[in-house]
């Protein structure tokens, strides 16, 4: 079958680009997408294959600046022309599921999680970029009511729905009624290795961006008074940078192999965002370490409570805080080697397989092959 795969913007590669190199090498086929950056994907599986690209991607710093062309997404999605596939897979955590299609078209889509910024966090949105009152506030406020209406309508596109999570699964019961199959997602365990060396740091690895709360994790440990080490980059850097006390240290994007040795050598791995699943918190368990996460989202299915991790109840600095000492107090009470294990539960190979058998079983039921 001929396979069209879809995907919001190949900018970066993190944890949706990585379940994309899985359903790529599945089902290989063009990759449709609002806009490729080929500079930042050198080097990767996605330099090398047939990417197809909006209008918006002729628009001069798109690439670079794309959050500023939200309200165009759903016109630009549905200008890509998918009449030669029979096979459609989404990969979608904004508008990539909505591209227009037939009814003999097969559409499955991995929805990582319906549109954050339009749904559950507009008010954190808002607040962040300043824009929770006057006269833009009710431009967006009105931008984001046609983005929701447009969400829902095109998520009736979708033939089959899977999913990272169980938590993503209830959200998108919620916002558009339909039932979704969990598949988790993959994780590189074998990037990551068990040290028996330690040193004296915490460590939290996120892109710098309002909703992940990094924050809150700074303001924390301005107040510990302990050593922590960020890893990632984002627009929120320089706002982070500012609230930081000295025993804070922003190492920015640093490759694979460096993260996987500064993981490994970490007391404990921070995290303060309510994610969707949270590929990084298994990449820190496969490295061995705890992980002290907020108590809510996909961090729920990949932490043991009390054996792989600890989870604060409250988003706050205070919650966070009361953790961390409960931390240093059982410390020594946390096994590597049962951390790296749990971690074990997600490889690659198993997404694959599971994906691969859901697909090729809808395929089964479809009944306009032809």
């Amino acid at each position: 079958m001929s396979s069209a795969l879809i995907h919001e913007w190949l900018v970066t590669v993190a944890g949706a680009e990585s379940v994309l190199r899985s359903i790529y090498k599945l089902y290989p086929g063009t990759i449709y997408t609002l806009f490729h950056d080929k500079e930042a994907l050198k080097e990767t599986l996605f330099e090398k294959i047939p990417v197809e690209t909006s209008l918006l991607q002729k628009i001069p710093f798109a690439k670079k600046h794309h959050r500023l062309f939200v309200p165009f997404y759903p016109l630009a999605v549905e200008q890509h022309d998918l009449r030669d596939h029979k096979l459609i897979i989404s990969s979608s955590y904004a508008v990539a599921k909505g591209v227009l299609n037939s009814s003999d078209q097969l559409h499955i889509c991995y929805c990582h999680s319906p549109m954050r910024y339009a749904w559950d966090l507009m008010y954190e949105y808002l607040e962040a970029e300043g824009l929770d009152r006057g006269a833009k506030s009710v431009i967006v406020r009105m931008l984001m009511h046609y983005l929701r209406m447009w969400d829902y309508t095109s998520a009736n596109r979708v033939n089959e729905y899977v999913t990272n999570s169980h938590y993503i699964a209830h959200r998108i019961k919620k916002c558009y009624n339909r039932r979704a199959k969990v598949i988790y997602p993959p994780v590189n365990i074998d990037n990551f290795k068990v040290s028996d060396r330690k040193d004296n740091y915490f460590i939290t690895v996120s892109r710098l961006v309002s909703y992940k709360r990094i924050d809150l994790i700074i303001k924390a440990f301005n107040r510990l008074k302990l050593p922590l080490v960020i890893v990632g980059d984002g627009p929120s850097r320089k706002k982070l940078e500012k609230i930081a006390n000295g025993n804070i240290e922003f190492l920015g994007y640093v490759p694979s192999p460096q993260l996987s040795d500064l993981l490994s050598k970490a007391r404990a791995f921070v995290f303060s965002a309510e994610e969707d699943f949270g590929i990084v918190n298994v990449e820190a368990q496969a490295s061995g370490i705890p992980v002290i996460a907020f108590g809510r989202g996909g961090a729920l299915e990949t932490v043991v409570e009390g054996k792989t991790g600890l989870f604060f109840r409250n988003q706050t600095v205070e919650s966070l805080m009361e953790k961390v000492h409960e931390f240093l107090a059982t410390e020594d009470s946390f096994d590597p080697q049962q951390i790296r294990k749990n971690a074990e539960r997600f490889p690659r190979s198993r997404f694959e397989t599971e994906f691969k058998q859901f697909v090729d079983n809808a395929w089964e039921r479809f009944p306009y092959k032809g």
